[in-house]
């Protein structure tokens, strides 16, 4: 793991200080997030093989537990948390899209970081991944009906676009042309970084002009937001008897989203007001699973 993605979380914050700063020269760039987003599911795919998917059917509970929890914990944790800041209907929106969303690619460093089940994790990317195609608009939609309009299909629509369909496509080309793809994977993670890196940039710069009046309290519920789902994947699996690896690895994954995709799908279907949860998750969510994966890490040396 090269040093530049372990620091991925100081790149992250310095971005988006001058994305704020400079809000102009990334804020022109704004239609560029779906296609960087679907770049990232293109290059998630490519590091996927037949075996990856084998893994799923040969130990499913772990995998299946983990999910469960990502769906069901992030989401009503989102709606406390927005209810009991009395959040507006905009970062209410986002904070729940976010919750509402797969596990990002991101967990997966932070899991081989912290020396947790790397192939559990990987399983558990690529299940949420194609759960949330369906899980995430029918979520979004159910726990949002009373705060704003939700176009639960056009957003299914969006996310096989930006989602499914790249990762397949990463899959074939991965499995029709290996010889070809293999020498690329290591820089594969640092590709995704990049264009995670310059999604944030966008949506800082998006957002720069509110994002004093309204980021204090908003980050406060994202950081609890992290912590929250991270605290109850760990606790929860360990209650239902997995070890102490697996549920550190079932705690990255649920506590660690997608939150590009859910920047995305923010600015597509609410506003770039509702894409700041996203923003700050990245961010975030980065910082918290670095310093978990070097405590974890720690602990097995």
């Amino acid at each position: 793991m090269n040093r530049f993605n372990i620091l991925f979380p100081l790149w992250a914050i310095l971005l988006s200080g001058v994305a704020f700063f400079f809000s102009e020269s990334f804020s022109s760039l704004a239609s560029w997030i779906i296609p960087l987003l679907a770049g990232v599911m293109f290059t998630m795919g490519l590091t996927l093989k037949a075996t990856d998917f084998k893994r799923i059917l040969q130990d499913p509970r772990p995998i299946l537990v983990g999910v469960l929890l990502q769906f069901i914990v992030m989401p009503l944790l989102a709606v406390v948390l927005a209810k009991m800041f009395g959040l507006s209907n905009q970062i209410t929106a986002g904070l729940v899209l976010v919750g509402c969303c797969a596990g990002g690619t991101a967990s997966n460093v932070i899991s081989y970081l912290a020396r947790a089940d790397l192939a559990l994790s990987i399983s558990m990317t690529v299940c949420s991944t194609l759960v949330g195609v369906v899980a995430t608009p029918l979520l979004t939609g159910f726990y949002l009906s009373t705060t704003v309009d939700v176009d639960t299909i056009g957003m299914l629509v969006s996310i096989v676009q930006i989602v499914l369909i790249p990762v397949l496509m990463g899959v074939m080309l991965n499995q029709l042309f290996p010889k070809y793809i293999q020498p690329l994977t290591p820089q594969l993670p640092t590709l995704s970084i990049l264009i995670i890196l310059t999604i944030i940039a966008i949506v800082v710069a998006l957002n720069s002009d509110s994002l004093l009046e309204i980021g204090a309290l908003t980050l406060v519920a994202v950081v609890l937001h992290n912590l929250g789902g991270m605290c109850g994947g760990f606790y929860l699996s360990r209650v239902l008897g997995f070890d102490t690896r697996q549920s550190h690895t079932i705690a990255i994954e649920v506590g660690m989203q997608n939150s590009g995709l859910g920047v995305a799908l923010a600015l597509e279907f609410f506003s770039t007001t509702a894409a700041l949860p996203g923003a700050l998750f990245s961010v975030w969510h980065n910082i918290s699973g670095s310093l978990l994966a070097s405590q974890w890490s720690r602990k097995r040396q």
